[in-house]
């Protein structure tokens, strides 16, 4: 009987698959996000030498080659030929099929959310009396920067139907976005977008901290609310912080 039983245990331990290992460029790979995934390593920092990974490691220099160019691949690293690799700017992700809060996109990110609010007023721009439909009168404006953890990534510029949202140039916006007041009172039936690549002017690049000569991801979005248009906004984005995606 005891015999017998030591058999079974014996059977058992003889089938239980080895652990597997992960290939050691996997392994590179995982230290080099672990550092850059908690912040030891920021954007902008050099990281050690390919050198002196191997060292580290103790690989063949091919394995090191493998492991930063898939993550250079990736997005994560940038190489600079003659300076070394660098930890890549990050960019923020957005969707463009569907209108979301850009507040509630920074938070699932597990990053804090600020907002400057540069004008909020009336306004008889022409052009933008036309854009929300309306045949004459003011219609409310407003500027706002948003950032995500201190940087700014997103330049908001907006003009509001205020028949649809009469109180709007009394809201505080540092609080809650234009985006989830609007849909809080009025949910968005449709929506149309644009989106183009083009240089901003002096004073939006100067408000979302922007080297000369750099290019913006900017869209131009109107939504409405049943047969009335609710507002038409310009969403400025810097292109080495951010990039748009979209889902079907």
């Amino acid at each position: 009987m005891n015999m017998s039983a030591h058999a079974e245990t014996t059977d058992v331990r003889e089938a239980t698959p080895p652990r597997k290992v992960l290939p050691a460029y996997e392994q590179i790979k995982r230290f080099v996000l672990e550092r850059v995934n908690d912040g030891t390593w920021k954007p902008g920092d050099v990281i050690p030498s390919e050198t002196e990974l191997v060292k580290e490691f103790g690989v063949a220099r091919m394995t090191v080659s493998r492991a930063l160019r898939e993550l250079t691949s990736d997005g994560v690293l940038t190489r600079v030929q003659g300076s070394g690799t660098f930890v890549a700017p990050r960019q923020y992700e957005s969707t463009v099929l569907e209108v979301r809060n850009i507040a509630d996109e920074i938070a699932a990110r597990g990053h804090r959310h600020t907002a400057h609010v540069l004008k909020l007023e009336r306004s008889d721009d022409p052009q933008a009396v036309e854009a929300l439909g309306l045949a004459k009168g003011d219609v409310f404006h407003s500027c706002i920067v948003h950032s995500e953890e201190g940087e700014p990534i997103q330049y908001e510029h907006r003009y509001v139907n205020p028949r649809l949202f009469p109180d709007y140039l009394q809201q505080d916006f540092t609080r809650e976005t234009p985006n989830h007041y609007m849909v809080r009172l009025a949910p968005i039936q449709r929506a149309e977008f644009r989106i183009y690549a083009q240089k901003p002017d002096a004073y939006v690049r100067r408000h979302l901290a922007m080297e000369i000569g750099e290019p913006c991801l900017m869209m131009w979005r109107r939504t409405w609310v049943g047969e009335q248009i609710a507002t038409s906004v310009q969403l400025w984005h810097p292109a080495s912080r951010f990039h748009l995606v979209g889902k079907v």
